[in-house]
């Protein structure tokens, strides 16, 4: 306590001390156990507000404009380009619309541009709908089948919890694209199309969590009745036709087996009207007539696996999952627990490595042609109108004379940062060695960003970018025998864990 002023009265045997005033006894300053906000602390706050002249200017211009404008960092703007020393080859831009698919997007965005490369196509999309059903029907099994598990959990239970918020939901990894693709394969987008529901999922997955807890709630009643675990699964293969039902009416139902032909691209110019170019093993059909047209390929029969193995032909295991998260030890392999869309696959997994180590293997990779896959959390400093994620791009901080700055690493502690949106590196600027910026391919249509496409600045990729999935061949030996190693296991309510979207 510090003191100004001290007067000592004696009376009797007591001392008294009166004090003149402290720093204590200000209204602002005054102990208070409870924590709560006194009519003296808030009277001190009402004093210690000016309305100036500047905060008046302030006040008007904030309640007058959208933050966003109004603090957009023109610095930034003025310096922003387009160029890239390096580019992959890629055509048209997908929309996953109001949906949480992302990270099924980003995975077949990786995908297209090799496709349309070695089938010489125009264009071409995979049908993310066929996917979508598939996804909906392992996470429904995956559901249940913790419900069974957790037949005799307490409903206050955290984990109990985290399987209603994220079970049944929209949002996954790499790892989840990876088995169903394993297990389903693709079609292409116009074998099984969007549908109202596929792109606006809300009440779809709102009547499907209904139908599921309706049946959880049933196996519990059976459990309590004394039914063995055997007449739970039975229920639960009843309940999983009445889901199949339900998301084939929304969805459409997914082929078995599919005829489908395709345009080649004749790049080579022919003389003549009707001219044809032969392309190997497809009919000498001209769509365009004389010049540069595109020749169709025979009608083939095939099922999603053969369409896989035919068009993309790579084995997704040979990709590995590189994260950077400062509030774990580098160079060690962790596994989220849960993290996955179905029963008996693998929880995700990844090592952990300094960013400037991601950002190595990241450049090496886009300048060999292989796009990545990426997380990053969306929400910070990027701009959907210019198509830009650039750090400080807006400077909310110096606007209200407050301090904002984090560290990568107490953002994610603290619940302000992590992974919520995937999308795919598809070019690099290179200076002296070193990436400048990053040229992004988004899943969120052609309206949004620049034609669909993203600038990344490279200290944006400092801050806010986690996770990128990688051909094993990018990535250095010392860092692939992590995988070997016995993984650090952290907890499903990790920050991050449970996925994008």
């Amino acid at each position: 306590m510090f003191v100004k002023h001290v007067s000592v009265v004696i009376v009797g045997s007591v001392l008294f001390f009166l004090a003149a005033t402290t720093l204590a006894d200000k209204p602002e300053n005054r102990a208070d156990d409870s924590g709560a906000l006194t009519p003296q602390t808030i009277e001190a706050f009402r004093k210690s507000f000016k309305m100036d002249q500047r905060t008046r200017v302030l006040h008007n211009a904030v309640t007058n404009n959208d933050l966003k404008d109004l603090t957009l960092n023109r610095q930034v703007m003025r310096d922003h380009n387009t160029q890239f020393s390096h580019k992959i080859d890629m055509k048209g831009v997908t929309n996953q619309k109001s949906s949480g698919r992302c990270w099924m997007f980003a995975g077949f965005n990786t995908m297209r541009p090799k496709v349309i490369r070695d089938k010489k196509l125009p264009q071409f999309e995979f049908s993310t709908a066929y996917l979508q059903f598939w996804d909906k029907m392992e996470k429904s099994n995956l559901y249940l089948e913790d419900m069974i598990a957790m037949r005799d959990a307490d409903y206050l239970d955290r984990e109990w919890e985290l399987t209603h918020e994220w079970a049944l939901g929209d949002g996954g990894w790499w790892n989840y694209v990876v088995a169903l693709i394993d297990k389903y394969g693709v079609v292409p987008k116009d074998v099984m199309p969007e549908t109202r529901s596929s792109e606006n999922t809300r009440y779809m997955n709102r009547v499907l969590e209904r139908k599921l807890r309706v049946d959880a709630a049933a196996m519990h009643k059976m459990h309590r009745a004394g039914k063995s675990v055997d007449d739970l699964r039975a229920y639960k293969r009843k309940a999983m036709r009445e889901v199949y039902r339900f998301l084939a009416i929304n969805l459409g139902e997914p082929p078995a087996e599919f005829e489908w032909r395709y345009e080649i691209k004749n790049d080579k110019a022919d003389s003549g009207s009707g001219a044809t170019v032969a392309v190997e093993g497809v009919d000498k059909v001209a769509i365009n007539g004389g010049g540069k047209g595109t020749t169709l390929s025979p009608i083939r029969k095939y099922t999603p696996k053969s369409f896989y193995k035919e068009f993309v032909g790579v084995p997704l295991g040979d990709f590995v999952c590189l994260y950077n998260d400062p509030t774990n030890p580098y160079h060690k392999r962790y596994q989220f627990r849960g993290a996955k869309n179905m029963a008996a696959a693998d929880d995700m997994d990844f090592v952990n490595l300094p960013i400037n180590d991601l950002k190595q293997v990241a450049m090496n990779s886009v300048m060999g042609n292989e796009p990545l896959w990426f997380a990053c959390d969306m929400g910070k400093d990027q701009s959907s109108q210019h198509g830009i994620m650039a750090d400080r791009l807006y400077d909310f901080g110096p606007l209200f004379d407050a301090n904002l700055k984090m560290s990568k690493a107490d953002r994610i502690r603290y619940r302000i940062g992590g992974s919520n949106h995937a999308m795919v590196f598809m070019g690099v600027d290179v200076r002296d060695g070193k990436p400048v910026k990053w040229l992004v391919e988004n899943s969120w249509g052609a309206d949004k960003g620049d034609n669909g496409m993203w600038t990344l600045y490279d200290k944006w990729f400092d801050e806010h970018v986690y996770c990128l999935i990688v051909h094993k061949r990018f990535v250095p030996a010392k860092v692939l025998k992590r995988f070997d190693e016995k993984a650090v296991v952290l907890p499903p309510w990790y920050p991050g864990a449970m996925g994008v979207k």
